[in-house]
């Protein structure tokens, strides 16, 4: 992996043109400075394929939203870093976690540039107008559908991006079998539901990926999503079981803002 001395050798040195020098997204991914819990989940997360799917670029203005522990932040804030520009915009438990502050404090010369902005129901000013290439939020969907301003929220993410601008977006896939609970109070959220919100919201599906997919996961579990790894959230009961069906199956959903 690379050490942090590597990371600012490739901002410097990747290309005989210094203005466009920085590292790939698969350098990132191979940072020494990388939580290696998170590491441990490439397999499964597929961070490489997904970035990839959405249509980042290392100019692009990004934001993140809700980025939790890091896990995305570890490999969007170098990547980012030369060229790009990479906003995080926190929500409540972000803010109360402070993982992000955590990042910029122990390695400022990877994380110094990340801007942060807060984001949630009573602010949803969180970035300028037509601003953003790309609003990527990972796993978020069902949380604002519990709090119940998943519409509000919605539109302010388009409002931040750019005419044709993308919203990628991930989520624990329900069961189409079973009708969608309005608050997805189990951590699911079936992906034909999804996407008709998110249209009404004002955006296109340009595509869809199952690079996330898992047919092990039924969406039927006695603690919801968490029942799954990485939470186990019922401890050691049936733990080998849950282990051997792995990770919820994620839909990821790639759409356009269309209008102003």
């Amino acid at each position: 992996m690379l050490s942090r001395s590597g990371f600012l050798l490739a901002l410097s040195c990747l290309t005989a043109t210094p203005a466009l020098a920085g590292p790939s997204l698969d350098q990132a991914l191979k940072l020494s400075e990388r939580t290696p819990a998170f590491v441990a989940r490439d397999s499964v997360r597929h961070p490489l394929e997904e970035l990839q799917f959405f249509g980042i670029t290392p100019t692009s203005n990004v934001v993140e939203i809700w980025p939790a522990g890091g896990y995305w932040t570890q490999i969007l804030a170098p990547y980012l870093h030369d060229q790009g520009t990479y906003t995080v915009a926190l929500g409540p438990a972000d803010i109360k976690k402070q993982s992000i502050a955590k990042l910029q404090a122990t390695h400022p010369d990877i994380y110094g540039a990340v801007k942060t902005t807060r984001f949630d129901a009573e602010n949803l000013n969180f970035a300028p107008a037509d601003s953003a290439d790309l609003v990527m939020t990972f796993r978020n969907m069902h949380n604002w559908m519990e709090a119940g301003n998943a519409p509000q929220m919605l539109e302010a993410i388009h409002k931040v991006l750019k005419p044709g601008g993308i919203l990628g977006i991930e989520d624990h896939r329900g069961n189409t079998s079973a009708p969608q609970d309005p608050q997805a109070k189990d951590g699911y959220v079936r992906q034909a539901y999804a996407i008709q919100m998110i249209e009404k919201a004002g955006f296109k599906l340009v595509g869809s990926s199952e690079i996330n997919a898992n047919p092990r996961d039924t969406a039927q579990w006695p603690k919801g999503i968490w029942t799954l790894p990485p939470t186990y959230a019922l401890g050691q009961v049936d733990r080998a079981k849950y282990a051997a069906i792995g990770e919820g199956d994620n839909f990821v959903l790639k759409f356009q803002k269309v209008g102003n």
